[in-house]
């Protein structure tokens, strides 16, 4: 009964996060753009359980290359609102709309020419209408079964805020390596400073197979290592190619069996590749650039030494350094 319950909840959300993505149109765009244009600062702010996302929401937009800070309504009120500049521009969060702290606010911001964005689930609201654009965030259901606490439409506002910061993360080119200076004390900073030798796999960890087997056997050490690729490597360890779980799926739709495929046939030549001097870092540049997960590591003669998984690199399980 209790993992059934949980269930549907997660459905409920996961419902909410679709209707959300279906809804999407130009006005996020448009808010992209604003925000890029801006000079100085996104300020974020919304009261109660829109607050508390709205603080996550700005954590993720300083992390991510957009300068941010929260600001809470009834605090701005009462001084907070000498934090804000009139080339600052509002991110104001109210699934209702009609919060009436957050729209107090908003009405003192308009007086000192800050323009605002709305993240809101009502588009004729009072919020709605006092911003520039609307995000709309209009979910079918909360999971609360009384249609009370905010549940659906607290991580349907979640989901929109990292959708935002993602966005303006790609459109500001924002690098592994500025998420690195941004997070110098954090547990993802500390990984991307450590050279990949520390952190590779290597020996027969790798999952690796020699020209001339079979496609058959090259599948077996795929499965065993689990990594979602395997590498290919000549008599003298000089990698020749890569085949992933990919290359395969789409080999074997048309047509015939394993037997019948080749490994020069599913053999991806010259991939991607990066020496084990440089840092983390450097490969997860190098991942996100080409969109791969798996890296292969290799020396000044084009030996296969080691390789890199994006989980690995991410944090996935224990982080791995060589004894």
């Amino acid at each position: 009964m209790t993992i059934a319950l949980a269930k549907k909840v997660l459905s409920i959300e996961s419902e909410g996060i679709l209707a959300i993505r279906d809804n999407l149109g130009p006005e996020f765009e448009e808010a992209v753009d604003i925000i890029m244009g801006c000079p100085s600062r996104l300020v974020v702010t919304g009261i109660g359980k829109s607050g508390l996302i709205g603080q996550k929401i700005s954590a993720t937009l300083n992390s991510t290359g957009t300068s941010s800070f929260f600001l809470h309504p009834v605090e701005a009120m009462h001084g907070d609102l000498g934090m804000v500049a009139s080339t600052d521009i509002v991110l104001a969060i109210s699934y209702s709309g009609e919060t009436s702290e957050l729209n107090r606010l908003l009405g003192n911001l308009k007086e000192r020419n800050v323009q605002i964005i709305a993240i809101s689930g009502v588009l004729t609201s009072s919020l709605a209408r006092q911003a520039i654009v609307t995000l709309n965030v209009a979910i079918p259901k909360e999971a609360c079964p009384l249609g009370l606490a905010p549940t659906t439409s607290t991580t349907a506002t979640l989901a929109m805020g990292d959708a935002l910061a993602v966005a303006l993360l790609n459109r500001k080119r924002f690098r592994a390596e500025d998420f690195r200076r941004n997070h110098p004390g954090g547990s993802l900073g500390e990984r991307l400073k450590v050279a990949i030798s520390e952190v590779m796999l290597c020996g027969d960890r790798i999952p690796v197979v020699t020209t001339g087997v079979s496609m058959a056997t090259a599948v077996a050490e795929l499965n065993e290592k689990n990594l979602g690729a395997v590498f290919i490597i000549n008599g003298l360890g000089v990698l020749q190619g890569i085949i992933t779980d990919g290359d395969i799926r789409r080999m074997l739709s048309l047509g015939g069996g394993i037997n019948d495929i080749t490994l020069d046939q599913g053999l991806t030549r010259n991939p991607v590749t990066i020496v084990s001097s440089l840092m983390a870092a450097d490969a997860l540049s190098l991942m996100q650039r080409y969109e791969i997960t798996v890296l292969a590591v290799v020396n000044d003669q084009k030996h296969l030494v080691g390789i890199l998984h994006l989980h690995d690199l991410l944090g996935k399980g224990e982080f791995r350094f060589l004894i």
